[in-house]
């Protein structure tokens, strides 16, 4: 019985004791690392004014500064196709060999006629002079080797476009036929396409209404006109082309159906990533202003009263701040108001960052700067 009694007593005594050290220290604080958990670390930026381009995002297609329909410009077979698909030529590279058999047997013929014709001609001005032939005899020799020289000229340009060359540089597309193929019958049959891809165009168009805005925001003062238009290409990925591009062409009129006017950039091409035909975006700089306030897009939110940021206060609390929102430049929304230079504003890790709640700002930026206020 003893035993027993005493082992219970053991495992009570045990008991007591563990509630007695979870439970609050004597001074009424909790235990040591019996805290919540620790605030959201968050990327801010901290807002200044600066020199400001404004920019106009627009949808564009690339085509090829020059593109060849190559077609044939003789009746006959395809006898060989002379090119590898896709690669890059010069022009006068060999495409199409078309079957030159009969082009060159008629170019032999036309030769003997040309070479027999100037004989006769020769001949006859020789009588001329001792009057052994009439005058009208000797220019219908004339007559004769001037036609017989045509018809040589005509047979060997026959038989040279027997041979299907480029007529630019560039790159060369599939071909539309294969060996065998009668082709320059009727129509001229098309053979492939040739592409210049460098450089290449952007076509692209902008409203006639946003234009206008531009222009009247510049006639008040609002903003200033650029000193020169810079024009980028946005990729698929999000990510600005490396080379920047030139515009070449700003129609005077608005087009009657969609109310744009049509505008053309160019942009170098030297890798060949670009190519035609393809939709891309154009970032055009149009205006600047000499100081504004912007903040990232991603930082800045919307609701049904309008667009705000969250800003960190100096206590490092979150607090939501209405602005007003104006043009683009780049990635980066103009704050036309609202917004006070010094704010410091959440841009990465908004999911974390609670209005009211507690975090730890870091500005990449300023890494030495501390994190949180003490």
């Amino acid at each position: 019985m003893f035993p027993t009694r005493f082992h219970n007593l053991a495992i009570c005594t045990l008991a007591l004791a563990s509630l007695v050290a979870c439970g609050p220290s004597s001074d009424g604080k909790p235990p040591a690392g019996a805290g919540g958990p620790p605030p959201a670390e968050v990327n801010v930026m901290t807002v200044a004014s600066s020199p400001v381009e404004l920019t106009t995002d627009l949808s564009g297609r690339l085509q090829a500064v020059r593109t060849a329909q190559v077609r044939a410009r003789v009746e006959g077979v395809v006898d060989r196709i002379l090119f590898k698909e896709g690669a890059e030529i010069k022009a006068g590279a060999p495409l199409f060999q078309i079957d030159p058999r009969a082009y060159r047997a008629s170019a032999d013929a036309a030769r003997a006629d040309a070479q027999a014709a100037e004989q006769l001609l020769q001949r006859y001005q020789a009588l001329l002079e001792v009057r052994g032939v009439s005058q009208q005899e000797y220019e219908g020799a004339v007559t004769r080797a001037k036609q017989a020289k045509a018809m040589l000229a005509k047979a060997s340009i026959d038989y040279e476009n027997a041979m299907i060359t480029s007529p630019i540089n560039g790159r060369v597309g599939h071909a539309l036929v294969t060996e065998g193929t009668l082709v320059g019958r009727g129509d001229a049959t098309p053979l492939v396409n040739v592409d210049q891809m460098d450089p290449i165009y952007v076509n692209f168009s902008q409203s006639e209404n946003e234009l206008f805005s531009l222009r009247q925001e510049i006639k008040q003062g609002k903003v200033k006109a650029g000193d020169n238009l810079k024009v980028q290409l946005l990729l698929s990925d999000g990510s600005v082309y490396g080379q920047t591009g030139k515009l070449l062409v700003s129609e005077q009129t608005v087009d009657v159906n969609t109310g744009n006017v049509f505008l053309r950039a160019e942009f170098a091409n030297p890798q060949r990533e670009l190519l035609p035909g393809s939709f891309v975006r154009v970032r055009i700089s149009q205006a600047r202003m000499e100081q504004a306030i912007t903040v990232p897009q991603r930082a800045v939110q919307m609701n049904s009263n309008g667009a705000y940021v969250l800003s960190v206060t100096p206590e490092n609390k979150v607090a939501p701040v209405p602005i007003q929102i104006g043009p683009m430049s780049g990635d980066k929304w103009v704050v036309t108001g609202g917004l006070a230079e010094g704010t410091r504003i959440v841009v990465d890790g908004i999911q974390k960052a609670k209005p009211g709640a507690t975090v730890k700002p870091v500005d990449p930026a300023n890494p030495a700067a501390p994190a949180a206020s003490q």
